[in-house]
This record gives structure tokens, sequence and C-alpha cells, in this order.
């Protein structure tokens, strides 16, 4: 008889387990939803007293809800201690998420952006480079084929401010 118990609760609880369990659905009853590509058109302009001096131009395919990078400079070696040497990276790194909703593209986006500073920008003191370097980070909504400036930064040493602006187009 004591046998027949424990047999009986082991199936009880095997029965409740499965039962808490969700079901995988069948392959005909999952539906995919179609992956849609987009093209990111980025633009960095330079502006000095309103008018545009320079502008740099990075773009990158994406598939909807999904991130990629697009990471292009130059790793400078940089006095840690008496010979000891870390290495910074100078250049740029544009990340971004995208998703996809009837009334535009949500969109996250880092970007960083630094340099060497050219010696009118600087302090004036030769031993060491000066890094310029500037962040945005942000999210917003785009729209299809218009540009849009994600965000802008005054830089402190001068009348130029810097803009990054993008552009989203869909892949057919």
């Amino acid at each position: 008889m004591i046998c027949w118990g424990a047999a009986g609760h082991a199936q009880d609880a095997a029965q409740a387990k499965s039962d808490a369990e969700p079901k995988a659905p069948a392959k005909a009853d999952v539906e995919q939803k179609p992956v849609h590509a987009y093209r990111l058109d980025f633009s960095v302009n330079e502006l000095e007293d309103g008018k545009k001096i320079n502008t740099r131009q990075y773009s990158l395919n994406l598939n909807a809800d999904d991130a990629n990078e697009i990471k292009i400079g130059t790793r400078v070696p940089v006095d840690a201690k008496p010979g000891e040497f870390q290495y910074m990276d100078v250049g740029t790194s544009i990340w971004c998420r995208i998703g996809e909703r009837s009334d535009g593209i949500p969109m996250s986006v880092r970007a960083d952006i630094s340099n060497f500073a050219i010696p009118e920008q600087g302090t004036g003191q030769v031993s060491r480079p000066e890094i310029r370097q500037f962040k945005i980070n942000a999210s917003t909504l785009a729209q299809l084929g218009k540009p849009m400036i994600v965000g802008s930064v005054d830089d402190p040493n001068s009348k130029r401010q810097f803009q990054l602006e993008v552009t989203v187009t869909k892949l057919k």
C-alpha cells in the first residue's frame, strides 16, 4: 500500500509540472514577422557662425529591431606612468538601434567623436596632444526619407558647432 501511494504522488507531481509548463506552439501556428532592412545615412556637420564648413558622412544597413555600429579611428598610446602606456581610441564611433512602428522608426543613437585639437583650439601647450571629444546619446522617432538632427553640441573653445544628422531609408 505504501508503494502505491508514493507512485500516485509522483504521477500527480509530474502531471502538475507538465500543466504548468507552457507548450511550444506548432510550426504552423507561428507566423514569422517579415524583416525589413534600412539604410541609415549619418552626417557629422561642423558649423562656424552658422555656416557649414565641414561634413563627414557614414552609412550602415540595419534590420528593424537590431543594432549595429560604425567605428573608425586610431589607437593612440598615452603615458599612464613612467614606462607604462595605455591606449586611447581617437576617431568616430556611431552605434544605433532601430525598431519599426506605423508612425515612424524608433531609434537610439550613441555617437562618440574625438580628434586632435589643432593649436589654435587648444591651450597652446605643445608637450602633449590635446583631444577634442563630443558625445551624443539620443533616442527619437525618425521619419523615412527625411533628414533630422539627432543632436548638436557647441565647441566651448571656438564659435563652432557640431551636429549629428541622420536619414533613414527603407531598402527593398
